[in-house]
Parts: structure tokens; C-alpha cells; sequence
């Protein structure tokens, strides 16, 4: 059988994709949005390369020759999972490509954001330095990681990969997950004692807002939390008053619940220095790309030959 590969947003990958190892014809496009032109492209694909491009049921039902729906990211909330289960299409992910880019950026968040880096990058850019009497100045809170607390929402891979490098610094680690595991803390004891929390788990109707007004309340003021997992975990209008309240001391966000923020956002509306967001770039460190670029081909070969991997329920 030759199969018909159509990639829906190739720009969303900055790596170099092999030809697969099997007959087939294969299309790209840089970016693909809506419902219409999703269906135009894939009328005739029998396999969808997609990273961010929605798939749901009013678009899967339109194509049945579509049998395998690539996606080139671990995250499959833009997937309709229980459509494609209930009609014979494949649904495989991305996994493990990201050990050494997502804890970095996490680290990189946490540094910034415990020494106050933005506020005071600000400062001396606004003159403020040349303008006082002694040969530097503490307007902003300066705090150690080495002998501080991180609770790690979502201890799989990632977050182990985060714990590891957090551990190296002198951290105390308070792991919280549903699945059960040996050493584990609830979420409570987790947001009550942790000076650094880092999320790391999928987004699912049961983990949508699971950090809200409740439970930013139950953080530290002086503690901050960081998302580089997806920005439907955390209630946004939540965070933006917590950080104008000082509920808590910061977050560094790598995601939105809506990107690209085209229609703004409430945080981007803060331009608070304790408050950074990123682009959603915590998981494309040029390595973890061609990773990710390499397991993308592996999983549509296995695919092809009858042995798929990666496969998610």
C-alpha cells in the first residue's frame, strides 16, 4: 500500500524530517488553521503529520481514508482520541525527546525569577543604578535555591528530569501524581510547603484549572510557580490577581491557554518583572527538535509496517 503523508504545520518543527522508508506520496504546509482547509489538505491522506492543528470529530468524520494521525509533540489534547478510537484511525505521540530542553528552561525560569533577574534588568536599563549612592542597591527580594523547596506536579519522565537537576542544587524535592508511586505528597502539603513549583502533567477535563484561586491562596507568598506543561493547568484571571495581590512572589508561564495569544491575554496585560512568559519554546532546544523530527518518521514507519509505537489510547 503507498501512503498518501500530509504534514499540516511543517513550520512548527525546526529540524530536518527524513523521507519515511516506505512507498508514498508526501505534501507539507507551513500552517494550517482552519476546519476548511484542514479537510482540503487531508481528503486524500491516509497518514496526518500534525504538532498544534485541531482534529476533531466535525473535521475526522470527513475523512475516511485517514488512518494514522501523527502528531509531533507528547501532548494530544488537540486530538479527538475517542472519535479516531471508535472509527480505526491511529493516534501516535512523541515521547522522551525532551529530558534535557524542558528541565533546562524550567532551571533557567527558577533562577530568574528566585534572583529577581527581570526587575532588576529593568532597573538598570531605566538609569537607576548611576543614580544612588552606594555601589548597588536591594530593591528587589533575593532568594537561594540551595536549601529551598520544589514540588513537582507530575512526576514522570520530565518532572524526574526536573527533580534530578533541582536535587544537584541543594533542593528538597516534594513529588505529587495520580498515578501512585513510592515517595509521593498530596497536592495540598505540595502547595502549602513548596518554594518553586513546576508543573508537569497532561491536560485532561481532570487537570484543567487545577491550580486556581484556592489554590494559590494555599502557596507562600515569598513562593513561585512555573508552567512549561499547558495553560489550561492553571487559571489565568486566578494568577494574574494572586501576582497583583502578592499572593505569591512570581511564575514563569511557557504556555497560554490560547497560543498564539493572537485576541491578548490577562498576564501579557500585567508587564510585571516577577511575571515571565516564553513562547511556548521550552521543549525546542535544536537537539530535542531533531530528536523529536527522528521519532516523528520512526513512529509512521512502524506505523506502515505494522507494528505501531507510541500509540495513545
Amino acid at each position: 500500500m503507498e501512503h498518501a503523508i500530509v504534514f499540516l504545520d511543517r513550520e512548527s518543527v525546526g529540524a530536518q524530517v527524513r523521507e519515511p522508508d516506505f512507498p508514498h506520496s508526501y505534501t507539507e504546509y507551513q500552517s494550517t488553521w482552519t476546519p476548511e482547509d484542514i479537510v482540503d489538505r487531508l481528503k486524500d491522506a491516509t497518514i496526518a503529520l500534525i504538532n498544534k492543528v485541531p482534529m476533531r470529530e466535525d473535521v475526522l468524520k470527513q475523512l475516511p481514508k485517514l488512518k494514522l494521525i501523527a502528531v509531533a509533540a507528547t501532548g494530544t489534547d488537540v486530538v479527538d482520541k475517542a472519535y479516531c478510537k471508535a472509527n480505526g484511525i491511529t493516534v501516535v505521540n512523541i515521547r522522551n525527546y525532551a529530558f534535557n530542553t524542558v528541565p533546562e528552561h524550567v532551571i533557567a525560569l527558577m533562577f530568574a525569577l528566585r534572583r529577581n533577574l527581570m526587575a532588576y534588568v529593568e532597573d538598570v536599563r531605566a538609569g537607576r543604578w548611576g543614580k544612588v549612592d552606594q555601589f548597588c542597591f536591594f530593591d528587589h527580594p533575593i532568594r537561594d535555591i540551595a536549601g529551598s523547596t520544589m514540588g513537582v506536579v507530575g512526576y514522570g519522565a520530565i518532572g524526574k528530569a526536573v527533580a534530578k537537576r533541582a536535587e544537584c542544587l541543594g533542593m528538597k524535592i516534594l513529588p505529587y501524581d495520580v498515578f501512585p508511586q513510592d515517595g509521593l505528597v498530596d497536592l495540598e502539603t505540595l502547595l502549602k510547603e513548596s518554594d518553586v513549583i513546576t508543573l508537569h502533567c497532561p491536560l485532561t477535563p481532570e487537570t484543567k484549572n487545577m491550580i486556581g484561586a484556592k489554590e494559590l491562596k494555599m502557596m507562600k507568598p515569598t513562593s513561585i510557580l512555573i508552567n512549561t506543561a499547558r495553560g489550561g493547568l492553571v487559571d489565568e484571571a486566578a494568577l494574574a490577581e494572586a501576582l497583583k495581590a502578592g499572593t505569591i512572589a512570581g511564575a514563569g508561564f511557557d504556555v497560554l491557554i490560547k497560543e498564539p495569544p493572537k485576541e491578548g491575554n490577562i498576564l501579557l496585560d500585567l508587564k510585571m518583572p516577577n511575571l515571565i512568559v516564553t513562547p511556548h519554546v521550552a521543549w525546542a532546544s535544536r537537539q530535542a527538535m531533531q530528536i523529536l523530527a527522528d521519532q516523528l518518521i520512526d513512529n509512521i514507519e512502524a506505523f506502515a509496517a505494522g507494528k505501531p509505537q507510541n500509540v495513545v489510547e
